[in-house]
């Protein structure tokens, strides 16, 4: 599939209608959804065929475009009910079927361990609650077989490369965004802000 079909078809997902401000709930464009999605079906060949996990899935855009990429299973993982009723409608629009779990990340287990290969996410930045962000990475980490992808601000590059090197695993920086993201909230004083985000890859090595 070329990267533009795959960004045509996501960009037939419904987003978030009352956004929630504690969990941070911003929708990931259908443009870097794409980006990233092709970037590691073609670059590193770990989406066609793998077990995907999408952690803090929201509307199930990237959890979609695996399914869409060819994913063996994809399963998505959100706290948010509202959020998920909607990530339901959408994978029922784009004939998908992604396993959808409601489930506090931090308290996720599942009953057998090795079962997902890679991990997809746009999680919280931690803007809202303190450290949140380093929760789903880590939590990222000990579920996956093979590796990590995510967006983080890239303010915090740091010290996610120095947790990275605690927790002994391997982290680079694939791709520097610039990411207009759409003002949701009331607290919100422009239209938009440009975020720096970086989306990284993190070689589990098992």
């Amino acid at each position: 599939m070329r990267l533009k079909e795959l960004e045509g078809h996501l960009q037939q997902v419904a987003v978030f209608k009352k956004p929630s401000v504690s969990l941070e709930q911003y929708p990931t464009s259908p443009h870097i959804a794409s980006h990233m999605l092709y970037t590691i079906d073609t670059v590193y060949e770990e989406i066609e065929d793998r077990v995907i996990l999408d952690l803090g899935c929201g509307c199930g855009m990237l959890g979609i475009a695996a399914c869409i990429l060819g994913s063996a299973q994809t399963i998505g993982v959100d706290i948010d009910t509202a959020a998920l009723d909607v990530a339901r409608s959408n994978c029922a629009e784009l004939d998908v079927d992604v396993d959808l779990v409601q489930a506090d990340v931090d308290k996720l287990h599942f009953s057998r361990r090795g079962i997902v290969d890679t991990v997809i996410m746009n999680p919280p930045f931690g803007t809202r609650t303190k450290g949140i962000d380093m929760v789903f990475l880590k939590k990222a980490i000990e579920m996956s077989t093979t590796s990590v992808y995510s967006l983080h601000k890239t303010s915090t590059r740091e010290h996610i490369q120095k947790k990275c090197e605690e927790w002994g695993v391997k982290m680079e920086v694939l791709a520097e965004l610039r990411w207009d993201i759409a003002a949701v909230h009331k607290f919100h004083k422009k239209k938009s802000m440009d975020i720096e985000v970086d989306f990284i890859r993190i070689q589990i090595d098992s």
